[in-house]
């Protein structure tokens, strides 16, 4: 008889045993659930910022791709055009000047090297070397118009895949006066052409 308590208190643990290891792996599969949860919603998360990151280092890349090109061609045309065209262009020189100087350090803060990568503006500025006198003002307005709408559109766009405060505030700041640029170039594309 004194066996008998023996092999109850022996069913007893092994019972005991069996409730408590059901429920601890229970509680595992309840703890993976939300890790696979979380590690789904960080994978996302994480895509969402690299896509955000290429998406602003495309536009400082292009901003200052067109600035450049901007500075070269108002350089050229204030050595090779008449007077409005030359206070035109030296007024986009400082514009852009400025405007690449904060890309620059914009850039620099968040790491991203700015190349300049686009030969479009540099066949822009050889075009507008080989262009004669008497079609350089022509020329030049035309290329400077393009060159702004770019810019503008690259601004804009911008502004609408961005929430990023500090880009924000630099289109905000140098929007109006792209507009203004463009709307003078446009003014004196009718005096000369």
């Amino acid at each position: 008889m004194k066996a008998m308590p023996l092999i109850k208190a022996a069913i007893l643990k092994v019972f005991f045993l069996l409730i408590v290891t059901s429920f601890s792996a229970c509680g595992k599969k309840e703890h993976q659930k939300p890790n696979s949860f979380r590690e789904e919603v960080f994978s996302q998360n994480n895509k969402q910022q690299i896509d955000k990151e290429q998406v602003e280092t495309s536009f400082f890349i292009a901003a200052a791709n067109v600035s450049n090109a901007l500075i070269s061609k108002s350089q050229f045309a204030q050595k090779r055009s008449e007077i409005p065209i030359q206070e035109l262009s030296k007024k986009i020189e400082e514009n852009q000047n400025q405007l690449l100087q904060r890309i620059s350090e914009m850039a620099n803060k968040k790491l991203i090297i700015i190349t300049d990568i686009n030969v479009t503006h540099k066949r822009d500025l050889y075009e507008l070397i080989d262009t004669d006198e008497n079609s350089f003002s022509r020329t030049y307005l035309n290329s400077i118009s393009e060159s702004l709408s770019e810019q503008i559109n690259l601004f804009e766009k911008i502004s609408s895949e961005t929430n990023d405060e500090k880009i924000l505030k630099l289109v905000l700041q140098y929007l109006p006066d792209q507009y203004q640029l463009l709307r003078e170039t446009q003014r004196l594309k009718t005096e000369f052409i």
